[in-house]
């Protein structure tokens, strides 16, 4: 069986994805290659929300063929969905799969590994070609026929060949309509992939809003929710103790059971409104806390609306559900507000953020930020300034606007210049960094409990002879000594490490959980 390396770009939802490929290809007997330069196929999962993204996807292959000419290069994400024909072209790409179609890399890759014109007898390629025929490249598998047990066959790749085409030929592309799509194309994830603590659940896809500046609706498709029981079945599936092939041996067997879930999507707050009978997603949250044995949910993203006095207050229930609010704020002037299309005004998200605060004083608050989207003022821009400094947000994921197309945005006219762009995105990160430190500081002397992480599972490179660990609240730390992963420790906080905090576990409530 071939080994395979997955290059991640993107959101939550894009990480979700690649680690439900990883785990397919790992149950098919295949190997998790250290580096790319060692593996014999290297899936690229981009993303698209901006043009720099873009160009991150071209450059990341490009260096990825040059490396190893000869490795097998499957592109898929949101960026293949939009532009497959751009993806193709580039050397070394075999295969360009669409978001449409993304479940079905495994059995595709199956296929490269199993089968060349060259090497496999004429037999088996007919026999697969006459079973891949037997349906439409638009039809799709629903999640309960993609866990590895599952007899369904691959038929997607319609009258293509087995084998990566050789010279300059274009890449393959495999794609269909996500707008036609009416079910959650979703795919068992059970922990540990990538080497990560907390796995993450994608259980919403899709958007049914037209925000002006955003091209996701278009590569993602139509909201859609994966139904109540196979959401409950999967975390069950995270929480029960899954034996999992581990990286990089085939022999290597590690028990996994998750404490932290995270719960995904692209917009949760719409979950289950595409289902019938209809389901909020506060009742799900809860069937969750009354039906598994989870010990922490965390929400990875939802909208200002979405936060109601409901939600808090089921937040502000339980101790199993992490204090962490990420909103989307991408402008605190209500004139581009209105321009971007975006359904709220400063002073809607304002009462979330207050509302959250007095229920969580030491909540982590974060939200992403446009900044130089089409006739944008210095008026405008400082209001979004004077709104961030004024609350206590914790940190910001600063995007300077990019022309997508296809969206109504890019066919605006006002457009502000590079420079004035950079010295705005330039202003906004320096403020974000102000109010994380700040809220950093402001936790030294408390005790926090944290949940320990693997070693490369934290945005911070952590020292040698600590242990990286994060909290309810959403805060990196270094522990002092090296502790196992995966286990609840009550930490009190002593100082600051550049961006991490630094703590000391508490020996009377140093066992975990279970």
């Amino acid at each position: 069986m071939p080994t395979f390396f997955i290059e991640q770009f993107g959101c939550r939802a894009t990480q979700a994805d690649g680690a439900a490929i990883e785990r397919q290809l790992l149950d098919r007997g295949c190997t998790s290659a250290a580096t790319p330069a060692t593996a014999d196929i290297v899936v690229v999962n981009t993303c698209t929300v901006t043009a720099s993204a873009d160009a991150q996807a071209r450059d990341a292959i490009r260096k990825l063929h040059a490396a190893n000419p000869t490795v097998r290069l499957i592109v898929t994400g949101c960026y293949a969905q939009r532009a497959p024909e751009e993806l193709a072209a580039l050397p070394g790409v075999s295969w360009v799969v669409g978001n449409s179609h993304k479940p079905q890399i495994p059995q595709l890759i199956d296929s490269l590994s199993s089968a060349t014109p060259a090497a496999a007898p004429k037999s088996t390629i007919d026999s697969l070609r006459t079973a891949i025929s037997a349906k439409s490249v638009n039809d799709f598998l629903p999640v309960d026929a993609l866990h590895s047990d599952s007899t369904v066959p691959f038929h997607s790749f319609l009258g293509a060949g087995l084998a990566p085409p050789a010279g300059p030929q274009l890449g393959r592309i495999l794609t269909g309509d996500i707008l036609e799509q009416r079910v959650l194309l979703s795919a068992p994830v059970l922990g540990g992939e990538g080497h990560h603590t907390r796995p993450t659940l994608k259980i919403q896809d899709g958007c049914d809003s037209r925000c002006s500046y955003c091209v996701i609706p278009f590569v993602r498709g139509k909201s859609r929710s994966l139904p109540p029981a196979e959401v409950i079945r999967e975390i069950q599936r995270l929480t029960v103790g899954q034996t999992f092939l581990s990286v990089p041996s085939e022999s290597s067997r590690m028990s996994f059971s998750a404490r932290e879930v995270v719960l995904s999507g692209i917009n949760l707050g719409t979950y289950g409104r595409d289902l019938s009978p209809r389901v909020e997603f506060e009742d799900l949250l809860r069937r969750i806390l009354g039906e598994t044995s989870v010990e922490r949910l965390r929400i990875s993203s939802i909208e200002p609306l979405d936060v109601t006095r409901d939600l808090v207050d089921l937040f502000a229930s339980t101790d199993r559900i992490a204090q962490h609010f990420h909103m989307p704020l991408q402008s605190a002037s209500d004139r581009i507000l209105a321009a971007m299309h975006r359904w709220y005004r400063a002073e809607h998200y304002a009462r979330r953020v207050e509302l959250i605060q007095e229920r969580f004083p030491h909540a982590a608050i974060g939200a992403d930020v446009i900044t130089g989207f089409p006739g944008e003022s210095e008026d405008d821009h400082a209001a979004t300034m004077a709104f961030i400094e004024s609350r206590p947000f914790t940190y910001l994921h600063v995007f300077s606007f990019s022309k997508r197309p296809g969206t109504k945005a890019a066919l605006l006219s006002n457009e502000v210049p590079g420079a004035t762009i950079k010295r705005r995105a330039r202003e906004l990160r320096a403020l974000g960094e102000c109010k994380s430190a700040a809220f950093r500081h402001s936790q030294i002397g408390r005790t926090l409990r944290v949940l320990t992480l693997r070693p490369g599972d934290s945005a911070d490179s952590s020292p040698q002879n600590t242990t990286p660990a994060l909290s309810t609240n959403y805060l990196k730390l270094r522990l002092r000594r090296i502790h196992p992963a995966n286990r609840w420790l009550d930490v009190l906080i002593s100082e600051e490490a550049g961006t991490a905090l630094v703590g000391e576990p508490i020996l009377s409530g140093s066992a975990s959980l279970g």
